[in-house]
């Protein structure tokens, strides 16, 4: 039986305030509702980690998981950004860039970002208005 809704799940450290920044972000830019949400310390997440057999992550990487594949690092950024609206979804131009590259520069920000942004005890989204795009 599978778990997988049919749009796109972006999996997110849920106790990273950057990562809480970026799907309160999403969720601004995102008004097709295109997109589903978990935070990677949820039973939902751990469930679909198991279906796909991804056993990778450390929660150091935003994952997307979009007709039963994982992407992760900056090429999930750039494909979540690509289906925002203009003039987000230009993001995805960077992809010329080499992947070495891009994901270097995301391991970068991704190894810092409790000692730039905090980090919270608990995943703290409990947006009524958004009930609806949480698993």
């Amino acid at each position: 039986m599978s778990l997988l809704p049919d749009k796109p799940i972006i999996l997110f450290d849920g106790i990273c305030n950057l990562c809480n920044s970026s799907v309160r972000f999403i969720l601004k830019n995102d008004k097709q509702e295109q997109f589903l949400f978990s935070s990677l310390q949820s039973d939902a997440s751990r469930k679909i980690l198991l279906q796909l057999d991804y056993k990778n992550n450390q929660l150091k990487s935003i994952l997307l998981v979009e007709n039963g594949q994982i992407i992760d690092k900056s090429d999930a950024v750039l494909r979540i950004a690509s289906k925002l609206r203009f003039p987000w979804s230009l993001a995805g131009f960077f992809k010329v860039l080499p992947k070495r590259c891009r994901d270097r520069l995301y391991d970068y920000i991704s190894e810092n970002r409790y000692k730039w942004f905090g980090k919270r005890d608990h995943c703290v989204f409990k947006i009524n208005a958004y009930e609806n795009r949480f698993i």
